[in-house]
């Protein structure tokens, strides 16, 4: 892909991926018409099942988790900065909190946060730093699922907060880094608080909103499917401060970081990264009621004995940039028995490297990803470390294609196809009563995957799902793939970008939905429930019908223009 042309794409906000016209804040409006209508009574029933039983046992499991919420230590800059909602704020939150959503994002200055740590272990305690134009705000905490359709629920919200406009960005000037070098406003404890996605709102009383993005995550997977979030790749998109992974103030490559720190806010609504790939995704899981956990790609990076036992690992819709060492920690969970679901495109794209603890007193967590690209040989760390240039994994030194793990390749970027599937009879699409041949209109884009014959994939690989496109004026095909190891775990692939939002197609759950339908929301739910139910019985290879090899079948003999 061409660096210029990805990040000047992902400024205009035209076709970059995660940029705001590929997805955007969900709307407050009730889901679209009922998916029962849609590819027939089979999948009728399967997504009914679902919205009746399988999700009331989700919503049981999420309400008997429930504790007291925590309590924000006191500041200067706070009154008594939290109490616990009253009692009958529990009992009205307890299926779920209606008012989650952003009313008024406003400009930038007008209210904006981050923390001081990406995650956290139940009952720790992190530090949220604020700046705002308003003399006040409050903070609501929402641990996002399924709520009985509601998404998300109040678990903890804080008294008022005296507001303050904090300096503006500061630049390090050898890796052009951004960062907000601010005074914390309040320390916030996650006491009573179960694991899972959150998202803090501020409430600013000049009438506007952000969210921040915080994951408390688990100590251990064993036994469940594990959701691994992608702050990194979240922290790579992000322009607070002028300056991106991709783009300079002025939406040039050449000048774009070289390191981008998470001591700084996220752009536009505080968590669109997360919103566009990643919640749907947690609804569906906890509306099944499968037994999951949660982390994020840094934490398996350091703390890789989250992985140990996990039936399944989850990449959610945009997860590019890794380190070695969480794709080392994913392939030996992998050959180990755990399952993978790579839910996007252009998955372990990005080889980076994690430093620094940041401003954090309490953690010694990094706080940096450093991803020179095109420029690796610049990087000073490159002349001790050689095998650790952080450019691609498929580019030396070192390289290492992506597609030995996830058994697909990324190719290309913009890209906007039908999905069309080739096995109709897989296991994957029990249910949805697809034929070969049949196509789901935008479901292939915004990047894509595909398997390479004669690149480092596992074998057998299955094709499930083979969709001619043209990118950039260049005819080839994404790919849906299936494999197993020795050790017994069902690896799966979805070639696009645009699953996860696919499971909002056909609501208001999504912005524009590039076009997305019902009947294409209707598809990928129900296959998307067939791979979570599956992988959540064990190791796929002892309980599903084996990969049937037709890579010949599908490109012939020769490697495919």
């Amino acid at each position: 892909m061409d660096e210029h042309i990805k990040g000047a794409a992902g400024a205009a906000g035209t076709a970059g991926p995660g940029a705001p016209g590929e997805g955007s804040e969900p709307g407050d409006g009730p889901p679209g018409p009922d998916r029962r209508h849609f590819l027939g009574s089979a999948i009728g029933i399967g997504v009914g099942a679902a919205v009746g039983t399988a999700m009331g046992a989700a919503v049981a499991g999420c309400s008997a988790e429930r504790r007291s919420p925590g309590a924000a230590s006191r500041t200067a800059d706070a009154d008594p900065t939290a109490t616990d909602p009253t009692a009958a704020d529990a009992e009205r939150d307890r299926s779920g909190s209606p008012d989650w959503r952003i009313r008024s994002v406003g400009p930038q200055e007008a209210v904006q946060g981050f923390t001081d740590k990406v995650s956290v272990l139940p009952g720790e305690e992190f530090g949220l730093y604020v700046s705002t134009t308003a003399p006040g705000f409050r903070v609501s905490a929402y641990r996002i699922g399924w709520y009985d359709g509601h998404r998300a629920r109040l678990v903890w919200r804080s008294e008022r907060v005296r507001g303050r406009a904090q300096r503006g960005p500061r630049m390090v000037v050898a890796t052009r880094t951004a960062r907000a070098d601010w005074d914390r406003t309040l320390g916030v404890r996650t006491d009573g608080w179960p694991e899972g996605a959150y998202l803090l709102r501020l409430d600013a009383e000049n009438g506007h909103q952000r969210y921040v993005p915080l994951i408390v995550r688990s100590a251990s997977a064993k036994g469940r499917t594990l959701l691994v979030h992608a702050p990194a790749t979240w922290q790579a998109y992000n322009k607070w401060g002028g300056y991106s992974l991709y783009e300079d103030e002025n939406g040039g490559y050449g000048y774009r970081s070289l390191a981008v720190t998470f001591d700084r806010p996220y752009d536009g609504n505080g968590a669109e990264k997360f919103l566009v790939y990643e919640r749907a995704l947690v609804v569906l899981a906890e509306r099944l009621g499968i037994p999951l956990a949660y982390t994020t790609g840094m934490d398996v990076h350091r703390a890789p004995a989250v992985l140990r036992g996990a039936v399944t690992a989850v990449s959610l819709g945009h997860d590019e940039y890794w380190t070695p060492e969480q794709r080392r920690h994913f392939t030996e969970a992998r050959d180990a028995g755990t399952n993978l679901a790579f839910l996007g495109a252009n998955t372990c794209f990005r080889r980076i490297r994690l430093e620094d603890g940041g401003r954090s007193r309490t953690s010694a967590a990094p706080r940096t990803v450093v991803c020179y690209k095109t420029s690796y040989r610049d990087d000073p760390y490159l002349k001790a470390h050689p095998e650790m240039a952080t450019t691609d994994f498929r580019q030396g030194p070192g390289a290492d294609p992506e597609s030995a793990l996830t058994g697909v390749l990324y190719e290309g970027y913009p890209t906007d196809a039908p999905y069309v599937v080739h096995a109709a009879g897989h296991w994957l699409f029990e249910g949805t009563r697809v034929k070969r041949g049949d196509a789901f209109d935008h479901l292939v884009g915004v990047e894509y995957d595909r398997v390479t014959p004669g690149t480092s994939a596992p074998e057998p690989i299955e094709i499930v799902a083979h969709s001619p496109l043209v990118c950039n004026g260049r005819r080839s095909h994404a790919d849906s793939a299936y494999y197993t190891v020795p050790g017994g775990a069902g690896v799966f692939a979805s070639g696009t970008m645009r699953w996860v939002e696919g499971l909002m197609a056909g609501t208001r759950e999504n912005g524009r939905n590039h076009g997305l339908d019902a009947r294409t929301g209707a598809f990928v739910t129900r296959t998307t429930e067939n791979l979570l139910s599956a992988f959540a019985a064990g190791p796929a290879a002892r309980t599903r019908p084996a990969p049937r090899d037709n890579v010949r079948e599908v490109y012939g003999k020769a490697r495919p223009a």
